[in-house]
């Protein structure tokens, strides 16, 4: 089944989107925006000002709230600031970093700003949620090499993309036990998760030779990466679905489910990643809070 995008009624649905300044985030928001009059897009960003210059470029009702994933406290205003339904939630924003580096919290800053932080708004925010959660993974999950005894980096080397690729395995994980989770309490509350393929980003833009070159010869565009977001965000899919691209091994094109690899289907895993992160987050499954 192969998807193209043919906005649905998306009119008095509420949809937040992290990360929505640049790159897929802001391509996700816009077409979000764009689909249907009374359909209001929150962008949570930690820049307000770029927020909100992006805000006024995009048509419809649009939000600007201040987020930022990597600070637990700011995590924590963002989800006590709610107040009301939202229909969709879409763990956007992601960071790549050349090197070792900390979050506020003292966490390695990739993991915090790709997992720890989308996992504690995500459960900060359950009670609120009435559809589906949506998070960016990756298929450069399937070069991960995921150490739940070393999540934070204290014990092995950095290498930016092996800890990437980490963290992008663990929104899958993720994904897949907040659906048993969801499914367990009776709610429902959906969750995918969505690679967008290789897209030209901040985040690939900025790299040289072999892979710089990659990029401007096969790179799509932000646009053509939001699809498979937009799918996940909007078309009858099963719970814990995973899409990505329908052409050049899921690297770009359209959208569809795809598959992802045996340990990022390993429930015992995603439990024990759960639990810690819980212990590390301070923030525990919430989706019934009375």
């Amino acid at each position: 089944m192969t998807f193209s995008w043919n906005p649905p009624d998306l009119h008095d649905r509420t949809f937040v989107v992290t990360g929505a300044t640049s790159g897929i985030g802001r391509a996700t928001a816009t077409a979000l925006a764009r689909a249907g009059a009374g359909a209001r897009v929150v962008l949570a960003v930690r820049d307000v000002d770029k927020g909100a210059r992006v805000a006024a470029e995009i048509p419809g009702e649009t939000e600007v709230r201040p987020l930022d994933l990597a600070d637990l406290s700011s995590v924590r205003a963002f989800a006590e600031g709610w107040d009301g339904p939202i229909d969709v939630l879409v763990n956007n924003a992601g960071v790549s970093v050349p090197d070792l580096r900390r979050s506020v919290d003292g966490f390695e800053l990739q993991l915090a700003t790709n997992h720890l932080g989308p996992f504690a708004l995500t459960n900060l925010l359950l009670p609120h949620i009435t559809d589906r959660v949506v998070t960016l993974a990756s298929q450069a999950e399937r070069a991960a090499r995921l150490d739940l005894d070393d999540l934070e980096r204290q014990r092995t080397p950095y290498k930016e993309f092996r800890t990437y690729a980490g963290t992008k395995q663990a929104n899958l994980l993720f994904s897949a036990e907040l659906q048993r989770r969801l499914h367990a309490v009776g709610s429902p509350v959906r969750t995918a998760a969505a690679h967008p393929g290789f897209v030209a980003t901040g985040m690939s833009q900025g790299s040289g030779g072999l892979g710089g070159l990659m990029t401007r010869l096969l790179a799509q565009s932000p646009e053509d990466g939001a699809l498979p977001v937009l799918y996940a965000a909007t078309a009858d899919l099963p719970g814990d679905s995973f899409t990505g691209p329908e052409h050049l091994m899921h690297m770009r094109g359209g959208a569809e489910l795809i598959n992802r690899s045996a340990t990022a289907k390993d429930p015992d895993l995603a439990r024990r990643l759960w639990d810690l992160s819980e212990r590390l987050t301070g923030v525990t499954f919430l989706a019934l809070r009375p």
